[in-house]
């Protein structure tokens, strides 16, 4: 958005601010929506799915029964609505309290969208992220559980994209919306398949008025990826890992999209859902005590170690001084160790190239690595 049209939101948005926020007008219940003429063909995604309406408009819901209506540019809102639809209209100053998600919109070309992040400029590594923050592109306004609401709002704020942190805080989530501001909730951390994450990208497009060019960036992206899974396995065993500042491991879930990515790349992940004692879709993180990691990861033929967390390591001795024990593993004694770099959650939008170059190093090829470097 332009300065002179984000100072007039701005003022649009105080006189709301100095006659009080006031709740959404209901719409009485039961209110036909128009007719769906067809659907999103949704390849990786399992957290959302969109019908595209009669009217122009879509209906996107989202795995935790929430509905919005995205109307497009120059469309109108109908007069009524089911009580359950959040209505989203072409936002331009959107708050983004997703991390993840901010690369979407920058693959978008539309971070002029984006109004205000939910991360400080510290806390971003991703250059030119980092830079629109120094730069004030985009202004900080606070963590997802207590934003600056007077902020937002002075602002212009159109939209709020909460993920799924904002369960815990719903009471945050009643404030913003009864300020007029809709509030919608992205689960891509839930997608098991990295390109389940990127997936995401084509449900911002429709709100963004962009649908073309997402539609193009994730065929793209789906492209390599199938070019890179149809290379032979190479039965390359792997373990994904940090140790913890208090010695334990911290290591991905079997049903997380890293160890997902392993596979697509040829590996095995050495961490079964019975090593950790989880469920076998389980997402995210488990720490194990070193004694457990050492005994199910000793003989992995690749270790990759997490270096988002505690910036990593360069180096053999570096990792080795974190717990002598590591000394024993067969990755560490082969040199086939490596390390991420920090910017590896933060870029959604790279999955397929992250995934290609995985099995380039469970295959042993030679050649530089963005995503990943070799520990000397």
């Amino acid at each position: 958005m332009t300065a002179g049209l984000r100072k007039t939101a701005a003022l649009l948005a105080l006189a709301v601010m100095f006659t009080g926020c006031s709740a959404p007008a209901e719409s009485e219940s039961g209110d036909a929506l128009p007719d769906v003429v067809g659907s999103m063909d949704i390849r990786y995604a399992e957290q959302f799915s969109v019908d595209y309406l009669a009217d122009g408009s879509a209906l996107a819901e989202v795995a935790d029964g929430r509905r919005y209506l995205i109307i497009p540019d120059g469309g109108e809102v109908p007069d009524q609505l089911p009580e359950d639809v959040t209505v989203i209209s072409q936002p331009e100053n959107i708050y983004l309290a997703s991390s993840s998600s901010m690369d979407l919109f920058s693959s978008l070309d539309c971070l002029g969208d984006i109004l205000a992040s939910s991360t400080p400029e510290s806390g971003w590594k991703l250059p030119e992220i980092a830079q629109a923050m120094a730069d004030e592109d985009i202004l900080y306004a606070g963590k997802y559980s207590s934003p600056d609401i007077e902020l937002l709002m002075s602002e212009g704020c159109d939209l709020a994209i909460e993920n799924m942190m904002i369960y815990h805080s719903p009471k945050t989530a009643e404030q913003i919306e009864s300020c007029g501001i809709p509030v919608f909730i992205e689960r891509s951390s839930a997608e098991s398949h990295p390109l389940g994450r990127l997936e995401w990208v084509r449900l911002y497009g429709l709100m963004l008025g962009k649908s073309d060019e997402a539609e193009k960036f994730f065929s793209e992206k789906c492209s390599l990826l199938d070019e890179v899974t149809s290379r032979e396995s190479t039965g390359c065993t792997a373990a994904f890992f940090y140790i913890s500042s208090n010695g334990s491991a911290v290591v991905r879930k079997p049903g997380d999209y890293i160890s997902k990515m392993i596979e697509l790349a040829g590996g095995k992940y050495v961490f079964t859902a019975g090593d950790l004692n989880v469920d076998e879709n389980a997402l995210s993180s488990a720490n194990i005590q070193f004694e457990a990691f050492y005994a199910l990861a000793k003989d992995a033929d690749c270790l990759i170690y997490n270096g988002t967390v505690d910036g990593g390591v360069d180096t053999l001795a570096q990792l080795t001084a974190k717990n002598p024990l590591l000394a024993d593993f067969r990755a560490v004694q082969t040199g086939n160790v490596w390390c991420t770099n920090a910017t590896v959650f933060q870029q959604t939008s790279a999955a397929a190239e992250m995934t290609g170059e995985l099995h380039r190093i469970f295959a042993g090829e030679e050649g530089g690595c963005a995503f990943f470097r070799r520990l000397s």
